[in-house]
């Protein structure tokens, strides 16, 4: 017999050596309306099966954990996959990005999605949840997943664990059908009781449950401009034939990373200067350009290239970064945890930042302030900034697209651009990359680099900085006049070699030690890429250090 700690109810309980979580739930844990779905077994995430040999602290998670939730959509896109296949057995199925509360997906060599066809599929993944299959995970070697792949119509998967380099190698069951996930599953389909799905411009969107309410579903929130700027760099990744991480690797293998730096950095360029271009055309009426964005979306790179485009085609601007414009520690609010809450606009002075604007728009001279992250507190310019008439002002920050930010400004003379991170590139084609994954990295090499916070400081901050962003930057990105994705294809395996030994040092006596092993996983697909051939005006930049930029 050994001893277990149920940390959800604080229990200590004594069970058999080679006991699972599931039967040491189902005896000891007093469940819930919400089925749990998996635990995390000394801080690191375990699926039910896992079986117990020596004293644990364990803590059972459900659809209302992140990391419950990423469980359930795994499991869920397995049952689609399987529906697809066993409807249409030449069917090719791609699960590319979230957007509008849900994954899209899209399905190659069916014909166009129609309704009836939705109807079957829906009908089919019905019928696997009801049958209540078991997700089986077996641990192979990896020469032999590799033929399973290949023989699977999985070439992706196979390309990917060819450049991976481990001995072994998880491959899941459902049934007789055969794939792999970034992840852990649930225990069975008849934990997937509440789903749907729905036809999405040319695809599916597979809807899950409601993050507030999981035994309901999602709301369909139309995001026409979002999903734009995804099939924008679908383009771009069919220009650089790299759309899976095994294809990423086997480039670097072959000498090509610095070709690809290029081209991605290129069509960066080429986008900024598009977007100059409408400004220009707008000139007469714009004064102000807004560029909002989540954090480490790269927007203070972004505003910096925008005004040298601008700059060529003659018009001035003044970039002006709202991270100057925070109230003082002392009086920033406080969240319901007692934190201060630096990802609402209340955190903005937000009547400070109107006078300045004022002042620079009416050419009177005024005194910056600069904010220190360090001290938390506003100095002011000993200098006064004078801007020559018609020179555009580009105000950078989280809020910027917010209407409370600048209430005196008519509409009219506001060009507001949204700009995030939307990893163009996937693991493979039924494991995309969250795109808040590329930022939280990106943002764990900067924070360490900059401004003196370890990586368990980052990790430890990120859901209240999530909770921020859905509640006070999203809601406005539809209104933007355009978007820009700041990702890059080749990034990933730059920020690799800086954030694995930042991240390792995220001890394991801490609950986020499991998002800790979870990113140096992810990472760990990435062959690494070296920052040299990096331009010094790239937004990578930003967080790498090396800019040619001031900040």
């Amino acid at each position: 017999m050994i001893e277990v700690l149920i940390q959800n109810n604080h229990k200590k309980v004594k069970v058999k050596q080679g006991t699972d979580l599931l039967s040491i739930a189902k005896k000891f844990y007093n469940l819930s309306e919400l089925p749990v779905l998996g635990a995390m077994v000394n801080n690191k995430l375990k699926e039910l099966s896992f079986k117990v040999y020596e004293p644990h602290i364990i803590n059972f998670i459900d659809i209302t954990n992140l990391n419950g939730k990423r469980m359930y959509l795994r499991a869920l896109s397995f049952v689609f996959y399987k529906a697809v296949l066993e409807l249409y057995p030449k069917a090719f199925v791609r699960i590319e990005h979230s957007v509008s509360k849900g994954s899209y997906c899209e399905i190659e060599n069916i014909g166009r999605i129609t309704e009836a066809k939705i109807k079957s599929i829906r009908s089919k993944m019905c019928t696997i949840i009801e049958n209540d299959l078991a997700f089986e995970r077996q641990k192979v070697l990896t020469e032999e997943a590799i033929k399973l792949f290949e023989k699977n119509n999985l070439k992706d998967k196979a390309l990917l664990f060819k450049t991976r380099n481990k001995i072994y190698t998880s491959v899941y069951k459902l049934g007789d059908t055969i794939n792999y996930f970034f992840g852990y599953l649930v225990p069975s389909t008849g934990y997937l009781k509440v789903f749907d799905i729905a036809k999405y411009n040319d695809g599916i969107l597979l809807i899950l449950p409601a993050s507030q309410n999981p035994e309901a579903l999602e709301k369909i929130e139309k995001q026409p401009k979002l999903f734009n700027i995804f099939r924008e760099h679908k383009s771009w990744i069919k220009i650089l034939e790299v759309p899976y991480i095994g294809k990423l690797n086997k480039a670097v293998y072959n000498g090509s990373a610095s070709n690809f730096i290029k081209v991605s950095e290129a069509l960066h360029e080429k986008k900024i200067a598009s977007i100059a271009d409408m400004i220009y055309k707008r000139k007469d009426s714009t004064s102000l350009v807004m560029v909002s964005g989540p954090t480490s979306s790269g927007k203070t790179t972004f505003s910096k290239r925008l005004g040298v485009q601008l700059r060529v085609l003659g018009l001035k601007s003044f970039p002006l970064s709202l991270d100057n414009f925070f109230l003082n520690r002392e009086q920033t609010p406080k969240d319901e945890k007692g934190n201060y809450n630096f990802e609402t606009i209340d955190a903005i002075d937000v009547k400070l930042f109107n006078k300045v604007l004022l002042d620079l728009i009416s050419g009177k001279g005024v005194h910056l302030p600069k904010f220190s992250f360090a001290t938390g507190q506003k100095t002011y310019e000993e200098e006064k900034t004078i801007l020559p008439k018609g020179c555009l002002i580009i105000v950078e920050g989280i809020h910027a697209l917010n209407p409370l930010l600048t209430p005196k400004i008519d509409k009219s003379q506001k060009f507001k651009i949204f700009i995030s991170a939307l990893t163009q590139i996937s693991i493979d084609a039924q494991n995309p990359i969250p795109s808040t994954d590329n930022r939280l990295i990106r943002r764990i090499v900067r924070d360490y680099q900059f401004r003196g916070y370890s990586a368990l400081d980052t990790i430890r901050r990120w859901p209240s900085v999530k909770q921020g962003e859905e509640k006070y930057i999203f809601p406005f990105q539809e209104e933007a006049d355009v978007m820009f994705n700041s990702a890059l294809l080749y990034e990933l395996a730059v920020l690799k070699i800086f954030a694995e030994p930042i991240i390792r040092e995220v001890p394991e006596n801490v609950a986020e030690y499991a998002e800790a092993i979870r990113l140096l996983k992810f990472l760990s697909y990435f062959v690494p890429v070296r920052s040299k051939h990096i331009p010094y005006n790239s937004i990578l930049r930003e967080f790498l250090g090396g800019s040619s930029f001031r900040y």
